[in-house]
C-alpha cells in the first residue's frame, strides 16, 4: 500500500545546527501517527518538511502520492504550532474567513460544533479563553475537511475537557479515513491517540512503533511499591515473591501483577509490618522514552500508566 504521507532521508541544518539527521517515516492512510520528544528535538521542523513549509537539504517527502510541492493543498490541512487570527473577528467569522479560501469546504456551524465551540462562535476571538482559542485554531485546520491533517501541537493550552473533546474529534476524523500526523509533548495524548509513535531526540528518529509495542519492549516493569519505615529482616523479605528492593521508604516489588496484590497485602499483615500506602504502576511511554534516550526533560504527563493504591487502615 502506497503510504498517505512519506519521509526518506531527511536531513535539515539551521547553520551549526542540527535539526534533521536522516530522519525515514511512513504513515499509512487513516492513521494517526505521533511525533513525540522535547522542546528541540525536531519535531516542528519534520511538520514543517512534510508540509511543504521548508526545504529539506537532503531527503525526499512525499503526501498523496506526490512530491509535497505538487500535492493540491485544498487535500491538506496544517495548525503550526504559533498560528495568530485576527483577534477582532469572532470564532465565527474567522472559520467563514478560512472556508473563503477554499473552493469547497465544510459548514461552520459543523466544524464549531466539532471543537465544542457553539456557544462562544459570536465571540471575539481577542476575548476568548486561551483553549478556546486553540479550538478555533484546529477548526481552522479542518474546515476543508482534508485527507492529511498536520497538527503541531493541537491540545496545547486545552483544559482537560475540551483535550478529551478534541481527541474523540481526531479518533473520528481517523476512523473516517482521514490521516493525522501530529506533535505532542503529551505523553498521554500520544499513548491515548497514536496508531503509532515516533520518539525523536536531537533531530533523529530513535524509535517507533505502536504504544502498547514501545512500552512491553522498552518501558521496564511493572513496580509494586510499600510504603514503610520499618526495616525487614531477609527472612521476611523471603516471603515476599518478585524482585524485592528495600530503602529508607519502603519496599519495591517489581513484575508483579495487579490481581496479586491482596496476596502482599495478606502478607505484611502475617508479617505485622506497619505500612502506609500500596501503589502499583505499570510502565508507561515515557518510561519506553527515557530508557531509549536518556532525555529527562519532557516535562509532560506520562503516558500509559495504570497506577492502584491501598492503605493501611
Amino acid at each position: 500500500m502506497t503510504p498517505a504521507v512519506s519521509a526518506d532521508g531527511v536531513s535539515k541544518d539551521y547553520g551549526d545546527t542540527v535539526a534533521l539527521s536522516d530522519v525515514s517515516i511512513s504513515v499509512s492512510s487513516g492513521e494517526i501517527f505521533v511525533l513525540v520528544g522535547p522542546n528541540g528535538a525536531g519535531k516542528t521542523t519534520l511538520v514543517r518538511a512534510l508540509t511543504g513549509t521548508i526545504e529539506p537539504d537532503e531527503g525526499l517527502v512525499s503526501v498523496l502520492e506526490t512530491p509535497v510541492n505538487d500535492t493540491d493543498p485544498s487535500r491538506i490541512g496544517l495548525l503550526p504550532q504559533s498560528f495568530a487570527p485576527h483577534d477582532r473577528l469572532t470564532a465565527s467569522e474567522l472559520l467563514e474567513y478560512y472556508a473563503g479560501l477554499y473552493d469547497q469546504s465544510l459548514a461552520v456551524s459543523k466544524v464549531l460544533s466539532d471543537v465544542g465551540l457553539t456557544a462562544a462562535s459570536e465571540t471575539r476571538y481577542v476575548n476568548l479563553s486561551g483553549g478556546q482559542k486553540r479550538r478555533v485554531c484546529v477548526g481552522s485546520a479542518l474546515i476543508n475537511d482534508p485527507e492529511v491533517l498536520f497538527l503541531d501541537e493541537p491540545t496545547t493550552g486545552i483544559d482537560p475537557v475540551g483535550r478529551r473533546s478534541v481527541w474523540s474529534l481526531l479518533d473520528a476524523l481517523s476512523d473516517n479515513g482521514a490521516t493525522i500526523v501530529l506533535t505532542t509533548h503529551d505523553m498521554a495524548e500520544a499513548a491515548t491517540l497514536g496508531d503509532r509513535v515516533a520518539l525523536l531526540d536531537d533531530g533523529e528518529l530513535v524509535e517507533s512503533g505502536s504504544p502498547g509495542s514501545l512500552i512491553d519492549q522498552y518501558g521496564g516493569d511493572s513496580v509494586l511499591r510499600i510504603e514503610t519505615e520499618e526495616t525487614l529482616s531477609e527472612a521476611q523479605i523471603g516471603q515476599f515473591e518478585g524482585d524485592v528492593e528495600q530503602s529508607p521508604s519502603g519496599l519495591q516489588i517489581r513484575n508483579v501483577q495487579p490481581d496479586t496484590i491482596g496476596q502482599f497485602v495478606t502478607q505484611l499483615n502475617e508479617l505485622e509490618v506497619r505500612y502506609g500506602s500500596i501503589t502499583w504502576t505499570e510502565p508507561s511511554l515515557e518510561d519506553a522514552y527515557l530508557q531509549l534516550t536518556g532525555n529527562d526533560s519532557l516535562g509532560s504527563a506520562t503516558g500509559y500508566r495504570k497506577s492502584s493504591a491501598y492503605s493501611d487502615p
